[in-house]
């Protein structure tokens, strides 16, 4: 982002919402929050965008020091994060559901600990590898090294961050009445297309992973 006129700040929100790709994470959503209770289901979205909008916030801002503290690649992130998205979409293309169903009175009843519990898919797998994933982060380490010299840059992306999550919020959110119109067999259809293409993503990074880390790999 060489300035801070509004095209690179359109420019660069295209390309956050580009790549967290929150149209394509719906009917992962959907998949996730077969048999979940509603008040699970209806919070996702806002403790994924709140996930993503504090991820990205980190790597804008303190994204360089903790790489080189830690000694950690994009390479390396990008392997592992590939790994949790192909063991997400194994679990996909089985299309199961929860063995055990539970009543409205057993939903109503659920302790606060176990809502938590189940949230947690809000932000793994959602938040991250899935949305706010290695691609991301890196862009967004990139744009804040790139505007650090600038006054108040970090500030401005930080706004075009918050706006990006907004933005994911808003689509996730629109998750449930999808839901509905699919019905049962849409949604096993839509859950197993999405598990056979994140399959194939999942391979993909572990495989662009490990041929950095390892360039023999690639002779």
């Amino acid at each position: 982002m060489e300035g801070l006129g509004n095209l690179e700040f359109v420019k660069t929100y295209v390309g956050i919402v580009a790549l967290m790709n929150p149209l394509g994470a719906i009917p992962v959503l959907i998949g996730l929050c077969s048999g979940k209770p509603d008040v699970v289901c209806k919070g996702i979205p806002k403790v994924t965008a709140t996930a993503i909008l504090i991820i990205l916030l980190v790597s804008v801002w303190m994204g360089e020091f903790i790489l080189k503290l830690f000694g950690i690649s994009i390479e390396a992130f990008q392997t592992g994060g590939g790994i949790l998205i192909l063991l997400m979409a194994i679990h996909m293309l089985q299309a199961k559901q929860d063995s055990v169903k539970q009543t409205e009175g057993e939903k109503k009843e659920l302790s606060e600990a176990e809502i938590k519990s189940m949230m947690s898919i809000a932000v793994v797998p959602m938040a991250i590898p899935l949305m706010a994933g290695p691609g991301t982060i890196s862009f967004s380490i990139i744009q804040g090294a790139e505007v650090a010299s600038m006054t108040g840059g970090r500030l401005i992306l930080s706004v075009v961050i918050l706006l990006a999550a907004l933005l994911a919020w808003f689509t996730l959110a629109m998750a449930e009445p999808i839901g509905k119109k699919l019905g049962e067999t849409g949604l096993n259809i839509a859950t197993r297309l999405m598990g056979m293409l994140l399959a194939a993503i999942g391979v993909q990074m572990i495989a662009h992973g490990l041929v950095k880390l390892l360039p023999g790999l690639a002779g």
